[in-house]
C-alpha cells in the first residue's frame, strides 16, 4: 500500500461554490424581479408569456446551480448547463424588451436620463435584499429596464466565466484524464514504495549477513574473540 496516498491525484474536482458567483446572485434577483413583474403587469389567465417569463428566470438560476455540482465530475456536463442558463437569460431579456416595445415605452440607453444611475446601481447590487424594497414601488418600464440590465451583465459575467471554465478544461482535461492521472500516481507511489521496501530488505540481509559471521567467528576454536560492536 502507499505510504503516501495524499499525493495521489484526486479524480473529483473542488465544488464551485455558485452563491458567492456574482451572476448567480444577480439570476436570483432577476427570478424574484420577473415573478412579481408578471403577476403586477401581464394578465393572471389567458398569457403564456407569464410562465414562459417566470420559468426562464428560473431555468438561469439554477442550470447555474446544477452545472456547479455536476462539474465536481464532469466538466463537459457544467460548461453544456452554463450554456443552457445562459441561453435561458438571454430568452428572458428578449421578453422584457418586447414588452417594453409591445407597451410602447423607453427602452433606456446612454442618452436616458436615468440609464447611468440604473447601470451603477444593477453593477454594484447582487443581492435580492438590494431590489427588493423597489418591487412594488417601480412601474412597469422601471422594472423592465432594469431586468435588461442585469441580463446584458450576467451574460457578459457568464462568458468569461465560460471561457475560464474552459482553458481549465483544456489544461486539466475532463473525468477521463483525470482518472487517468490518478492511476498513473497511484502506479508511480506503488513503484517508489516497492523500491524502498527492496532497499530495506538488502539492508537487513546484508545486517543477518554480518551478525552470521560474528557468531560464527566466536563459535570458532581457533579465533580469539573479536570486537565486532
Amino acid at each position: 500500500m502507499p505510504s503516501n496516498p495524499q499525493y495521489i491525484p484526486s479524480v473529483l474536482r473542488t465544488q464551485t461554490n455558485w452563491k458567492e458567483l456574482w451572476f448567480y446572485q444577480k439570476t436570483e434577483v432577476l427570478y424574484q424581479l420577473t415573478f412579481v413583474f408578471t403577476h403586477r403587469f401581464l394578465p393572471s389567465f389567458g398569457d403564456r408569456t407569464v410562465d414562459q417569463m417566470v420559468q426562464a428566470a428560473r431555468s438561469g438560476k439554477q442550470n447555474i446551480v446544477e452545472g456547479s455540482s455536476d462539474g465536481v465530475t464532469s466538466m463537459e456536463m457544467e460548461l453544456k448547463l452554463l450554456n443552457v442558463a445562459r441561453s435561458s437569460i438571454k430568452e428572458l431579456q428578449e421578453d422584457y424588451e418586447d414588452y417594453i416595445r409591445s407597451h410602447k415605452l423607453t427602452l433606456w440607453t446612454k442618452t436616458h436620463l436615468r440609464f447611468e444611475g440604473m447601470l451603477e446601481y444593477c453593477r454594484t447590487h447582487n443581492k435580492v435584499d438590494d431590489y427588493e424594497p423597489y418591487f412594488e414601488k417601480w412601474k412597469d418600464e422601471e422594472m423592465a429596464n432594469t431586468a435588461v440590465t442585469l441580463c446584458r451583465m450576467v451574460d457578459r459575467m457568464m462568458m468569461t466565466y465560460q471561457k475560464l471554465k474552459e482553458e481549465e478544461f483544456l489544461t486539466e482535461g475532463g473525468i477521463r484524464e483525470r482518472l487517468t492521472a490518478a492511476r498513473v500516481g497511484y502506479r508511480a507511489i506503488q513503484q517508489k514504495t516497492i523500491e524502498e521496501q527492496d532497499r530495506e530488505i538488502n539492508r537487513l540481509r546484508n545486517e543477518v549477513a554480518r551478525f552470521q559471521s560474528i557468531i560464527k567467528d566466536w563459535d570458532s576454536p581457533k579465533s580469539p574473540p573479536k570486537k565486532y560492536l
